[in-house]
């Protein structure tokens, strides 16, 4: 990927040095704090950190440089961190808006892959990213979606090919091929899937992978594919085969996929070198209330305080190594002045952030980053006929049902099969065995009919929820135990032209409006928060008293997640359609 800001500029070059070598006046000099160091894995001491236009000049002593505004502060200076991996739009913010939250946490970069929006709208949601995501409190860099769909099994609203991802490789803050989630056409050389890491591999780019479950031969034959990454590992038993088949681990930290605590010990001084730290689907509230990266190294920092030298630098100089930012990820002359003073080393809440040399956080005015949707590039998404009640009827004609069994904190299922009572000849949802059933109708000119499974351990014990974040497909979802609430969520959220929706007895108890493309709000993050933590409030009214339903909710349709998920073409049980009622 092309250096995002290069030292061009002769003469610009030739004042930096002047300022490095304190024969010229540097613009800031942020004087007294600690600088952290990503070479030695030590705190410098206390001095004069000076900054040029864009960059860091250097470092030294106290007094070892002027500058037209000098800045006395105690504390310790950090390198900006790096998320390795996020979805945009699983925060339900747009780029703006998020922006100002995760420079507020201390990060400056995000690797964002946008094939939840691309599913939706095509390509043309990747140029509005990034038309958007330029000049704001932080860099977004742009990896290409390699899954539209994310496989043969699912349809949303795009199908987007080898070919058309070939001219986007030349675009500033594009730095490869997205998380590879059809796996099974890796191992099995797809036609399609072959061409788009071909490609990518002519353009000598990064390819991030997506291998839940994926070990022995078979994960040979996918890093033999050019796969350099792997965020989906959830035991430490796979963390190690993916770092010992040169695979750069991925260690996230989301709102439904919390997988730091499972995979932290099978980190050690020596391989930590090629571990990163990714929050990948994390939602505005999880974002508000406890951060985003930061998050993570707090996280990490209280399993093994001893390794907060590897830890920081899996937030900051490894993932800027990885993704080939030359220009960022430490604290030394002629690197970007990405930095934020940190009052301790404990809780990981900036007092300032600069992005490239100018301060990000505190803002004064945040108005410039609301959101726009240039020509109604992201709206009017959601589009379906009528809603067909009676398509959510099953039948009893068999002895046992093919379950989702849900597991906490995880986004992979079981495949559970279960015998429960039937009602007038058909299997409903059962509070005494914890099973509400679950509805997809196809929103991108869908006939208003539903595909219908059962879930348990979502926790609701009444009414019904809906929403039009499901990954990545992002069909109009619904979960409930009656089906007329099911019929009125769907119906109130298809309203909205998407977002979210709890209801009971027939009333709407609450809803988001999410607009962009159906997953994305104009609101700031903090409204977005505000407007989730109200509806938990009514989730707990349906009997959700733990997680994040709607995020949850959100994963039953991705049928690359093992094991059994349900999509447009009906119950998907690890890549093959299965039948709901086993005979």
């Amino acid at each position: 990927m092309k250096t995002l800001n290069p030292l061009s500029e002769p003469d610009k070059l030739a004042s930096l040095i002047r300022v490095a070598g304190g024969s010229l006046p540097a613009d800031t000099v942020i004087r007294g704090a600690s600088v952290y160091n990503v070479f030695t894995g030590q705190l410098e001491p206390p001095g004069d950190l000076a900054i040029f236009d864009r960059y860091i000049a250097g470092f030294g002593p106290m007094g070892s440089y002027k500058g037209r505004e000098v800045i006395e502060v105690l504390g310790y200076l950090v390198p900006g961190f790096i998320d390795s991996h996020v979805h945009i739009e699983s925060s339900m913010a747009s780029p703006q808006s998020l922006s100002c939250l995760l420079a507020e946490c201390g990060v400056t970069t995000a690797a964002a892959d946008p094939h939840e929006i691309v599913n939706v709208v095509g390509l043309k949601g990747l140029d509005y990213f990034l038309q958007v995501s330029q000049n704001l409190p932080m860099d977004f860099i742009y990896a290409l979606p390699s899954c539209v769909p994310a496989s043969d099994l699912e349809k949303g609203g795009a199908t987007v090919t080898a070919d058309e991802l070939k001219s986007y490789y030349q675009r500033p803050r594009v730095f490869g091929l997205g998380e590879v989630m059809n796996y099974p056409g890796v191992i099995g050389a797809n036609h399609e899937v072959m061409a788009k890491i071909a490609s990518a591999r002519a353009h000598d780019s990064i390819i991030d992978g997506h291998a839940p479950h994926v070990s022995g031969l078979a994960m040979n034959a996918y890093r033999a594919a050019g796969i350099t990454s792997c965020h989906e590992a959830s035991t430490a038993a796979e963390a190690k085969e993916r770092l010992a088949k040169g695979l750069w681990l991925m260690i996230r930290e989301g709102t439904a996929a919390r997988n730091l605590n499972g995979l932290w010990p099978a980190v050690t001084k020596h391989n930590s070198r090629f571990c990163l730290l990714a929050t990948d689907d994390r939602h505005a509230q999880d974002l508000v209330s406890q951060g985003s990266i930061n998050h993570l190294v707090r996280l990490a920092q209280s399993l093994s305080p001893e390794l907060l030298p590897e830890i920081l630098n899996m937030a900051t100089w490894n993932a800027a190594d990885y993704f080939g930012l030359r220009d960022r990820g430490a604290i030394s002359p002629g690197f970007l002045a990405d930095l934020a003073l940190y009052p301790d080393l404990i809780s990981w809440k900036p007092q300032f952030v600069y992005k490239s040399g100018i301060r990000v956080f505190p803002l004064e005015n945040e108005t410039g980053f609301t959101a726009t949707d240039y020509g109604g590039i992201l709206t009017g998404t959601v589009q379906l006929g009528p809603l067909d009640i009676s398509s959510l009827k099953v039948p009893a004609h068999g002895s046992k049902v093919r379950v989702i069994g849900l597991r906490p904190g995880q986004i992979i299922t079981d495949s559970l099969l279960m015998s429960w009572p039937a009602k007038d000849g058909f299997y409903e949802s059962s509070a005494e065995y914890e099973l509400v059933k679950m509805a997809v109708f196809n929103r991108y000119g869908g006939d208003g009919k539903a595909k219908v499974g059962f879930l348990k351990g979502l926790g609701l014990k009444a009414g019904a929820m809906a929403q039009t974040v499901s990954h990545d497909s992002h069909q109009l979802v619904a979960a409930g135990v009656s089906d007329e609430d099911i019929i009125l969520a769907a119906q109130t959220v298809a309203d909205l032209g998407g977002g979210l929706a709890m209801v009971r007895g027939g009333r709407v108890l609450g809803s988001l409006p999410l607009p962009l493309g159906g997953i994305m709000s104009h609101e700031p993050v903090r409204k977005i928060a505000r407007d989730l933590t109200a509806l938990a409030g009514c989730g707990r009214e349906l009997g959700i008293t733990d997680g994040d339903p709607f995020l949850t909710l959100g994963f039953m349709s991705l049928p690359v997640i093992p094991e059994l998920k349900l999509t447009t073409a009906g119950l998907i049980e690890n890549f093959k359609v299965v039948p709901l009622v086993h005979p």
